[in-house]
Parts: structure tokens; sequence; C-alpha cells
């Protein structure tokens, strides 16, 4: 496997090896018991934690950026005295700048004085220190005290963070299985007098209808069929109707393809350059970026796109606020000319816990995240009972300033996510039920398209990989763009093999054959 090359400055190493060291010493406060209700001290205590060995270990997590209210910080706030006294650990937090965090991960690897515990979000850097044999195995650990880890992850991700037959990672999850739904505004349907689209050519008439007959009544040419964003974004949906994804591995006659390389990725960009060519489409949307994006949808501009399933809270909220009238739906995911739908799927995990070589107790690491992903996770993940959220009439009621005060306690809860936690559903409801988010995710989930590669990032992905995405990248765009004809897809696909792709397609085929 690949072998990073790692370029410290000398000045951040050194700041870095001396927050290490000062965090090793840091105090860690017991839980108050006279502390009010739904603090720690309220919380039922792990059965049998009181037999289990009293340790100290030293973990670093990714924070976000999140604040923590005046007279708080990682070490002293309620969330984390609450793991503490229902693992019988002394637990003691590193957050490194959320900028640049994984360079700071490489500086604390090569400061001598490693901690317990090392959350990661990258799957390359997880392979890298396991190659270099700088990780502990730990299967021993969670046979023993992982019992809610084994029943929350599922085994298919279990065999992401494992190389010949040991456990390097405990993975955190995804808490959706996609972003990408279709949206609509079913008042400009009706103006036009259109029903909601079903099928490819159907979404066709309506980004016309949408584009060219003046759907808002407004009597101006101000209004675009459909709106993507740079880099080919916000087109899931559109791309899912030929049954693949950008990117993706997936399985033709009994071995892993790389979709974009397949005719049914052609057939995908001349939908959309067709789109294009007849200005259906947001002339901008080469350059729209997040916040952009969203104006013109909320300015109504855009009545048509492939929405993150959250954006019910966000561009979508802000549109009917402007305009009352405005009344948008989720709509069926197109189909394509073969009956196909499809969206973009996220892989399962979202980030790796690890143990460097040097740790004296593993098993408290693994106690502690089997809490975290267990018992802990509801208050982790919502706050704490009657002082962020209460139950009114069988439903969490949400205190959104408390949640807010609360926020860095996702620090811990993202950390070690179960899978298809219900926790979860009952968060997204009590945000709102009039935002559908949970209905979004699970429309989400009937089509959701994953990579059917999920093993750790091979040789040549490390070498390769972002110089085929930028090639990919390159011709998609001009292809869409009518600047390359359709049939320069088939020279993409010439230098995408030739350039990486081939050998990546059978290092990815010798994991398949050994997994699938």
């Amino acid at each position: 496997m690949k072998k990073w090359k790692q370029t410290l400055s000398l000045l951040t190493l050194i700041t870095m090896v001396g927050l290490t060291a000062c965090s090793s010493g840091t105090a860690n406060t017991p839980a108050n018991p006279s502390a009010s209700p739904g603090s720690p001290s309220d919380a039922p205590s792990e059965v049998g934690s009181e037999e289990l060995e009293k340790k100290s270990i030293r973990v670093v997590f990714n924070n976000g950026g999140r604040k923590f209210p005046d007279g708080m910080d990682e070490n002293k706030n309620p969330y984390i005295d609450y793991v503490r006294e229902n693992t019988n650990l002394d637990i003691s937090l590193q957050i490194p700048p959320s900028d640049g965090y994984q360079d700071a991960l490489n500086v604390i690897m090569a400061s001598g004085n490693l901690p317990d515990m090392i959350y990661t979000f990258d799957s390359s850097w997880f392979e890298n220190y396991v190659k270099q044999n700088a990780l502990q195995p730990l299967n021993e650990w969670i046979d023993k005290y992982g019992e809610d880890l084994k029943a929350n992850i599922p085994e298919d991700a279990w065999k992401t963070v494992t190389i010949d037959g040991k456990i390097y990672a405990i993975p955190s999850m995804n808490a959706v299985p996609g972003n990408e739904i279709m949206y609509i505004r079913k008042d400009w349907l009706d103006n036009l007098g259109l029903q909601p689209p079903k099928t490819l050519e159907e979404y066709r008439e309506v980004m016309r209808a949408f584009a060219q007959d003046d759907p808002d009544g407004d009597g101006k040419d101000d209004t675009y069929g459909y709106i993507m964003a740079e880099n080919l974004a916000r087109m899931a949906p559109l791309v899912g109707a030929f049954g693949i994804q950008k990117g993706m591995w997936t399985e033709r006659e009994g071995k892993l393809v790389n979709s974009s390389i397949l005719p049914e990725m052609k057939e995908a960009l001349a939908f959309v350059a067709g789109l294009h060519k007849d200005k259906l489409l947001d002339p901008e949307w080469l350059l729209n970026k997040e916040a952009n994006f969203n104006e013109k949808i909320a300015s109504g501009q855009v009545g048509l796109f492939s929405a993150f399933w959250y954006d019910t809270r966000g561009p979508i909220l802000t549109s009917k606020n402007n305009e009352p009238n405005a009344e948008w739906i989720p709509l069926e995911f197109p189909v394509g000319p073969e009956g196909k739908q499809g969206t973009m799927g996220h892989g399962y995990i979202s980030g790796y816990n690890v143990v460097p070589i040097t740790s004296k107790n593993p098993d408290a690491v693994v106690r502690m995240l089997n809490f975290m992903n267990g018992d802990g996770y509801r208050t982790l993940l919502l706050g704490f009972e009657n002082e962020v959220w209460s139950l009114k009439d069988g439903k969490i009621v949400t205190d959104f300033e408390k949640h807010n005060e609360h926020i860095y306690r996702q620090t811990l809860g993202e950390s070690i996510r179960p899978y298809g936690a219900k926790e979860e559903r009952d968060r997204l409801d009590s945000l709102g039920m009039e935002f559908k988010l949970n209905d979004n995710i699970d429309r989400i989930e009937k089509v959701a398209i994953r990579d059917q590669f999920f093993g750790v990032p091979t040789p040549g992905m490390g070498t390769y990989k972002a110089d085929l995405q930028k090639l990919e990248e390159e011709y998609f765009t001009k292809i869409v763009v009518g600047k390359l004809p359709l049939d320069a897809f088939d020279e993409f696909v010439a230098e995408w093999k030739k350039k990486g792709g081939d050998e990546i397609t059978a290092e990815v085929n010798a994991w398949y054959t050994e997994n699938k």
C-alpha cells in the first residue's frame, strides 16, 4: 500500500507536540453529585461499570469548530462527565483545530507522545498508518467489551476496517443514506396545468415549461428550468435515471467497473448536455456555489432542483417566507429509459476511531466507545432530557436555545454513531414535522445507489485517483457545455484506463473476489 509523504513545518510540529504534552496532564473533574436535573448524576450508570478497572485515557476528537459555553471546555462540561461517570474512566480530550485537522493528526502521530485513541474521517489516513504498523488490532477488546458496538455497526462496515482478519478501527456510521432528492414548486405546475413529472422525458418537458412559459405569471423571462452547481453538482437524480452514479464501482458480469466509464454515463451526459444546449439550465450553473445556488431558489428564479434532504429548512423555507403562495413538494425520482431510478448513496462509514500501537489501554477505549454508541448515544445526540428536550404527547420537543448552547455535545455523538438509530429519527422530527426530514431520507433510502467497493483505498487510488477525478471533471464539463462533442467521452475512457484506471480496477477486483 502507498506510503504518504508527510511534510510538516518545524514550527507546527513543535506547537502540536507541546499541545499533546500539555493535554496529557489535563485534570479531569468528576461529576457533581448535586448537579441539576438532567445532568450526568441523574443518568443510570452502565450495568457492572463499578466492577471495571478505573483507568485514565487520552483521546483525540474533531470538534468541528464548535464553541463551548463560558466556563466550559472539552474537558470541563457535563457531557464528558456523563461519559466518565458511566464508564468508570478518567477521560481527557484533546481537540486539534478543525482547519487542518488531518495535518494535526500527522503531527500527533510523529510526536512520540501518542494518545490512547484518535478519530479520523480520512480512510487513506487510516490505511496508511495500518500499513506502517502504527495502529493496533482491537478484535479481543471488541469481543470482550463491545457488545453494543457489534450490535449497532453492520457487518459490511466492519469489513471496511478489517485488514488480514484484524479490526483496526471502530467506525462511526453515516446517519443518512444520501443527500439528494427532487423538489418542485407545485404552484408553478398548477399555473401551467402540468402534473408532477415521473419519467425523465416528463421532467424535461417541465424544465422547458418552467424556462419558457412564465410559470410565476409575472410576464417576465426570469425563471430557469433547472439549476445545477459548480463541479457538476446537484445532478445525482438525473444520472441515477440511468442506473449509475459518478465515480462509483458497480458490478458488471461478476466484476466491478467504475461507473464513470460506462456507456450509461455517456447517455446521462447526453441528456444533461441537451438541457444546456436548449437553454433549460440556469446559464450561470458553472459558477454556482452554495450561497448563490440557494439564493436563486429562495428568490423565485427556480422551481425545480435536486435538493439536499435538509433544504426544506433552508432555501425552500426561505422561498416560502418570501412568497407565501410558494408550495414545494417532493417528487418521485426520475425514471430513465430502461425504468431505472437512483440517487447518490453514501457509504456506511463517516469516520474511524483508532488506537495507536503504543497505547496500553485499548480495553478502556472500547469501553468508552461502546457506551457512547449504546446506552449513552441518546443523550450525546439529543442532549439532556428536560433540559435540552422533553417529551410531549409522545414526541420530542427541542428547546432550540438550549440545543444551540449544548451543541458541543455532538463532538462526542458524531464520533461513534450507530447505524439506523431511532434517536436520529426522533431528533429530526423534533426539528419540525413540517420539514419532512425523515420522509425525505426514507425516499432517498429506497433508491440510493451505493458504491460496491467499500474497502480501504488501494495503492493505485493513492497514486492516481486525484488526477483521474480532475480528468473526469474536465471532460464531463466540456461535454455538457458543448466545448467537446459527445463522442469525446470515448477518448476520456481510453485516457482514464491508461492513466491508472486499469491498475485501480485490478486492485478493486482483487478485493471484490475476496469479499463479495
